[in-house]
């Protein structure tokens, strides 16, 4: 007890603070973005991964870190932040481990969600540790140390990602996270003071529920292509996920302390905020997910230099919204959101123009449009949810606010890699879409394994061919994608304005 009276009796400053948690929220933040530079490495490899399996490695985790965030928040403040946070990144570390070693694409997908059950657990507890510590002054800055961080995170997936891969292969990269994660682990014994837990409820149910019916939801989508929309998989799936998220409704609006109020979303602002944010983080992953692939597939860079081609995106982000606020003050909240969603939904359709010839210059500019556009429209959409809540729910807004990013992550995966999938396979040349048995269905199912079987082509007309025709095959895809993440976007804008003024008239009234 004395212990913690002293922590809270003796605050620090904003730096030391932050400085104790920075790898720990570097590290779960980036591996979101780290894994899609090994997607051609993987598919290459003896797993041979299939599209619908690619896109599960990779949600496996974000879908585990969206679902379970905010009860994860609670389970640290119940049980000790500190003691959250250790455990968090042992079992991040083991789940590293078992997916660096994984025999199968099953085993893998259950490493990576298991380091997505350590990263819940470690994310939230990171933010209320920091605030915790500092003085009352301090705080602003050092939540946006901690925010500034997130972002960090994922420029430094990008390259740490590529580097790994490059050096080592894929297993490489789940390598690397296990003495990540355990050298963090030790700074925060060594930094972080114990705290004071507080009794709060752990709404494991609703949990349950809404990691249930977000696989289902997700199996549905991203299994449609192999099975189709009509099949019974695939009906039964998306089926269920609207039941077992029905029920998370209904279950959690008996709850005397649910861990996401569905009265929350009466709330214009709330409902505004989270759209919005869903569809701006949708856009992004589903880029990164289809990006990695493209400049290593179609252009032939190394997973370094990919990881260093989406620099733009961690540079004009971050600027973009240190200058969101004066925008606001000067053109209003809605505009600066307009304005910055219109702007993703441009460079997402400028993206889907390039070819296998267009050079980098070009594509960087449209990257910069779009991260520009995050970096205007995220920070107003999260003060609409803020808010438009009292400020005794500022932890929910807060949790609300990074479950709707990671959920919007999971599903922009899910879907993009539908649509791309989809696409692919149908404008394949004749020569390889037609391969029979399991090597077509990896042709098929894969850039990587369509370019690799058409290298092995002894003519080297034929050869040439072909490997043109898979790379126009590839960039057909992803412009179909990206052009329906573009639409999306602007019927989102459309929604979140309609919202917005809705919002305003009762502040009125």
């Amino acid at each position: 007890m004395t212990a913690v009276a002293t922590a809270v009796r003796r605050p620090v400053g904003a730096t030391r603070a932050v400085g104790a948690i920075a790898p720990a929220v570097v590290l779960v933040t980036g591996m979101v973005a780290a894994v899609n530079l090994a997607i051609p490495e993987l598919q290459a490899s003896s797993l041979r991964p299939s599209m619908s399996g690619t896109a599960w490695i990779v949600d496996s985790y974000t879908l585990v870190l969206a679902c379970l965030l905010i009860p994860a928040g609670a389970l640290g403040d119940r049980f000790g932040r500190k003691r959250g946070m250790l455990l968090g990144l042992s079992v991040f570390a083991v789940g590293s481990a078992v997916a660096a070693l994984a025999p199968s694409v099953a085993v893998l997908m259950a490493g990576r969600a298991l380091s997505g059950v350590g990263a819940a657990l470690v994310l939230p507890a990171t933010l209320a540790v920091t605030l915790a510590r500092v003085a009352p002054p301090d705080r602003p800055q050092a939540l946006a140390a901690w925010s500034a961080l997130t972002g960090i995170g994922g420029s430094l997936g990008n390259l740490g990602g590529g580097l790994a891969v490059e050096l080592g292969g894929w297993r490489a990269l789940f390598w690397a996270g296990v003495p990540i994660a355990l050298g963090a682990a030790a700074l925060i014994a060594a930094q972080v003071p114990r705290q004071a837990p507080h009794q709060d409820p752990v709404d494991g149910g609703g949990a349950v529920l809404l990691t249930a019916g977000t696989v289902a939801l997700l199996y549905g989508i991203i299994e449609a292509p192999g099975h189709g929309w009509g099949s019974r998989q695939v009906v039964g799936a998306l089926l269920l996920a609207v039941v077992l998220l029905a029920v998370f409704a209904w279950y959690e609006l008996r709850r005397a302390h649910p861990m996401l109020d569905p009265r929350l979303f009466r709330l214009p602002g709330v409902r505004a905020g989270a759209l919005g944010i869903v569809a701006l983080f949708f856009a992004l992953f589903g880029l990164f997910y289809v990006n990695a692939q493209y400049f290593q597939d179609v252009k032939g860079y190394s997973a370094l230099l990919t990881g260093i081609c989406v620099l733009p995106v961690a540079v004009v982000i971050p600027f973009a919204s240190a200058r969101s606020t004066r925008l606001v003050e000067r053109v209003g909240a809605l505009a600066t959101i307009a304005l910055g969603m219109v702007a993703v939904a441009v460079g997402l359709v400028l993206l889907s123009l390039a070819t296998a010839e267009t050079p980098y210059a070009p594509y960087a500019v449209a990257l910069v449009v779009v991260s520009a556009g995050m970096g205007l429209a995220m920070p107003p959409l999260s003060g609409m949810m803020v808010h438009a809540l009292p400020p005794t729910h500022a932890g929910v807004a807060s949790g609300l606010n990074s479950t709707t990013r990671e959920l919007g992550s999971a599903l922009g995966v899910a879907v993009i890699s539908t649509i791309f999938g989809s696409r692919f396979a149908d404008r394949l040349p004749d020569a390889l879409r037609d391969v029979p048995e399991a090597p077509g269905e990896a042709i098929r199912g894969s850039v990587t394994a369509a370019l690799r079987y058409a290298e092995q082509v002894p003519d080297p007309a034929v050869r040439a061919q072909l490997v043109d025709g898979a790379r126009d095959a590839f960039t057909a895809g992803t412009a179909v994608g990206l052009r329906v993440g573009a639409a999306l976007i602007l019927l989102a804008t459309l929604v979140v304005a309609h919202q917005h003024t809705s919002n305003q008239r009762k502040d009125a009234s």
